[in-house]
């Protein structure tokens, strides 16, 4: 299958251009494909589809989530009045090996999905990161983390073992970078359609 791309489509001069995403969420199974049409957020998952009017969503909640073989991935969930939710992803599965970003495109996309929403008057909640708490369920797990790493330090110094130290240093650098990165994009919050958080964008608007 081609690589699911955004296009940029103007099909007169009175009408707004439409804006396409898709993405394979899985190697089976068909792309989730959305587009942004004068009459709303237009989506298409397998067999379901669906017409969405900018004012009728009321939620956008932007996270980052990393995954093993994409550490650079992040998420939009879409949720309409009537609780339906669709899910916007910045990668795409191409092969068994190679879950592939698509980071322009999506960052174009769910910008031009937040300009439409407030041209159309949206009263949306707009929330960036995850709830309140599990996130701090995770800044209490990474605390602990940090306490036991810096006993286990401390006490292969007092002994002696220096090749056990700096593999805890290893660790430390490895666990910051990936669970510290985390959390802190993850921090709950709220924005508005003019100040997007760039930091749950893989390009800042």
């Amino acid at each position: 299958m081609p690589e699911p791309r955004q296009d940029h489509l103007t099909t007169s001069q009175d009408e707004a251009p439409v804006t396409r995403y898709a993405y394979k969420a899985s190697l089976i199974g068909s792309a989730h494909q959305f587009e942004l049409t004068d009459e709303g957020l237009k989506w298409k998952v397998g067999s379901r589809s669906g017409v969405w009017p900018y004012a009728d969503i009321t939620a956008v909640r932007l996270t980052y989530r990393p995954m093993s073989m994409q550490p650079r991935r992040f998420r939009a969930d879409i949720e309409r009045k009537d609780r339906q939710r669709v899910a916007i992803l910045s990668t795409s599965w191409q092969t068994v090996t190679l879950m592939a970003p698509q980071d322009r495109e999506y960052s174009a996309f769910i910008a031009q999905l937040h300009e439409r929403m407030k041209q159309a008057g949206s009263k949306a909640a707009l929330i960036g990161g995850i709830k309140p708490g599990l996130y701090a369920a995770g800044v209490a797990l990474v605390a602990l983390v940090a306490v036991a790493i810096t006993g286990l330090l401390a006490r292969a110094i007092a002994t002696g073992e220096y090749g056990g130290a700096l593999f805890l240093v290893g660790f430390a650098a490895l666990f910051g970078w990936q669970i510290g990165g985390f959390i802190q994009r993850n921090r709950p919050q709220s924005y508005t359609f003019d100040h997007l958080p760039q930091a749950l964008l893989p390009i800042g608007k």
